[in-house]
Formats: C-alpha cells, sequence, structure tokens
C-alpha cells in the first residue's frame, strides 16, 4: 500500500478529504462497532501516519495537533444543528449543591458591585453599547433546567434564568452574520463563541440560579449559560462582550482546548 508522501501538509491532505470523511461519518457512525472501530483509528498513531507527523519532534507534535484541533472545530460546526434543543430536565433532577468550578479557589470569586455595574457591547454592534443589571433585569427573561458538562469528567444539572443572548445581540444591534462573539469576565477570564450558537434559543446569559440572584461562586452578576457546549465555554462574571469576524481564542483554548467545545 503506498503512503502519503512527508512532503504534504497535514491539513492539505485533511482538509481536501473533509466532505468525505464527513459524509461517510455521517453513515458510518449509526454502527456502534464502527463507532469504536473510528475511536481506535482516530489515535496519535493514526493520524500521524495520514499526516506524516514525525512523533518524535515536539515542535512538529504541537502543529499537527493545533491542524486537527482546527480541523475538528470545522467539522463539528458542520454538524451543529442550531434548532436542536439540548435535554431539559425536571427540577427533581437538580444537582445540589450545584458544584462550584473555576480556575481558582472558592476564596477568589471575585466581588462585582451591582451598583456600579455596566455590561459592555462593542465590535460589530451599532445599538446600546453599556447595560445596567435593572436594563438587563427588564428584558423578557426565561429559565432552562439544563446538564453543566465539564471537560473533566463529571456533569451536574442546574436551573438557570436570565435573558436570551440573541435578543441582547438585536437589543445592541449586532452584525448577526458575523463569526465570532467574545466575553470577558471580572476574573480575567475569557472565551468565544461562535454566532450560531450565540444565536441559539438556549444560550442564555444568566442573572438567576434556581429562582435567586446569581450567586458569586455561580458568575455574579452575569454567566454565559450554553447548554450545547463544554462547561469551559460557560463564562461567568461577564463584563463585556464584542461582536468580531477576527478568531479571539480564549483562556483555555489558547492553552490547547478544543475551540468549539461542543457536549
Amino acid at each position: 500500500m503506498a503512503f502519503q508522501k512527508k512532503t504534504q501538509k497535514p491539513g492539505a491532505f485533511l482538509s481536501s478529504h473533509a466532505e468525505s470523511i464527513l459524509k461517510d461519518a455521517r453513515k458510518e457512525l449509526k454502527d456502534p462497532t464502527r463507532r469504536l472501530l473510528g475511536k481506535q483509528i482516530l489515535t496519535l498513531g493514526g493520524i500521524a501516519m495520514l499526516s506524516g507527523c514525525d512523533l518524535s519532534n515536539d515542535t512538529s507534535v504541537n502543529a499537527m495537533l493545533r491542524k486537527i484541533s482546527s480541523f475538528n472545530d470545522k467539522v463539528q460546526a458542520l454538524l451543529f444543528n442550531p434548532n436542536q434543543m439540548a435535554p431539559t430536565y425536571p427540577a427533581s433532577m437538580i444537582t445540589r449543591p450545584f458544584p462550584f468550578n473555576a480556575f481558582y479557589d472558592i476564596d477568589d470569586v471575585p466581588a462585582v458591585d451591582a451598583a456600579s455595574y455596566r455590561l459592555q457591547v462593542s465590535g460589530l454592534a451599532n445599538g446600546k453599547r453599556a447595560w445596567t443589571l435593572d436594563e438587563l433585569r427588564a428584558m423578557p427573561q426565561e429559565n432552562q433546567i439544563t446538564r453543566h458538562i465539564c471537560i473533566e469528567g463529571w456533569s451536574a444539572i442546574g436551573r438557570w434564568g436570565g435573558v436570551r443572548f440573541s435578543s441582547l445581540l438585536k437589543h445592541a444591534g449586532a452584525d448577526i452574520t458575523a463569526k465570532y462573539v467574545s466575553l470577558h469576565c471580572a476574573d480575567n477570564y475569557w472565551t468565544s463563541i461562535d454566532m450560531p450558537t450565540a444565536l441559539h434559543a438556549q444560550t442564555l446569559l444568566t442573572l438567576t440560579y434556581d429562582g435567586q440572584v446569581l450567586p458569586p461562586k455561580y458568575g455574579f452578576p452575569m454567566k454565559l449559560r450554553i447548554p450545547t457546549k463544554l462547561g469551559y465555554k460557560n463564562a461567568k462574571h461577564i463584563v463585556a462582550i464584542s461582536v468580531t469576524n477576527e478568531y479571539p481564542g480564549g483562556y483555555w483554548e489558547n492553552q490547547g482546548y478544543n475551540w468549539f467545545g461542543g457536549s
């Protein structure tokens, strides 16, 4: 059998085969046995064989993994259905207490002053640029009981209430044809999401948890709740939102986490 020459770039090989890979994946992954086989093939060694990557070279491996991650983002985006809802649950299934999780200890949760708080909206938006908590609370509110899925392997069900992200973007005059929405937080965390996810009906800018004002440990004054994405995309203590066509990255994404982050 003839293998791909090492002179061919991994990204070029993967991009040229993207459509056929997606077509086969949609058809073949319905079979549990084939799903298992797919997982076995898509190991570092299997990908290295396809891409011609030198596993003895850290730079080569890192570059290859970045290309694979980027390719994975594109595949997830193509498969994402903006009309498909994440599962919801009865109140009896709420996880109590809901876990605290951050890149710091609970004693380091930031204190945000409610009276002086302003949510800043910038970038490709020509409407209202600064929002007080009272203005956000005066907008139509929605509630959901959904599962938070952490990349560390645990999950928890919680009740969240707030404003649809799509509603805020509309009132802020955001360009909804833009590619990205980035979010910056009072704890110096930041992340970004694709516009279709921002417009998804279940994507909320939450102001309450379990019927009460959002506690500081869960993200006061505002937490992004996206049940279609993994936990690290659900930013807390949000103070600024920017609409852009320039790739914004994120705190964990810049350290190697998958950018799309679909659950």
